[in-house]
């Protein structure tokens, strides 16, 4: 089946099986960021921006992403550099392989509201499995950006 993906902003036109995820086609086509750490939706390390809303993209057939846009950490450098620094300078990303993942979801709550409750952050960060940190880091980091923003940081967030 032929497929019309913009991924990160490039137009790839593609056969591909019925079969396929949105995650093998993503990693098929350099993202390396999106992880597959449990195959089942428990983790987050596969989350990517369908249309600007964060999926989980090994529960999505890459069909179902025909004529859509997707977006990974390679495609959102600005943001992820910006807002990683938080999250590494409050100790949180110590071996780093889930800061994909929990780094895509802070921007999608960044991008949909500019001052989040700690229930609000909490639900953001749910679907995202950290085995190291115990989420404090994540969420000292999250605050910590949030008063970066609010002294005319951070352009491209509310």
């Amino acid at each position: 089946m032929i497929v019309t993906i913009t991924l990160n902003g490039k137009k790839i036109i593609e056969d591909i099986s019925a079969d396929m995820t949105l995650y093998q086609f993503v990693r098929e086509h350099g993202c390396y960021s999106v992880k597959c750490g449990c195959e089942t939706t428990n983790c987050g390390l596969c989350t990517v921006f369908l249309n600007d809303k964060p999926v989980l993209s090994c529960a999505v057939l890459a069909a179902r992403a025909d004529g859509q846009k997707v977006e990974t950490l390679e495609g959102l450098q600005k943001e992820a550099e910006e807002f990683g620094r938080f999250i590494a300078d409050q100790g949180a990303e110590q071996c780093g392989f889930c800061n994909p993942g929990m780094i895509m979801n802070a921007i999608a709550l960044f991008r949909e509201t500019s001052e989040p409750t700690d229930e609000e952050i909490k639900r953001y960060l749910a679907g995202n499995l950290c085995r190291c940190s115990g989420y404090e880091g994540q969420l000292r980091g999250i605050h910590e950006f949030i008063k970066y923003k609010k002294e005319g940081g951070a352009s491209w967030a509310k």
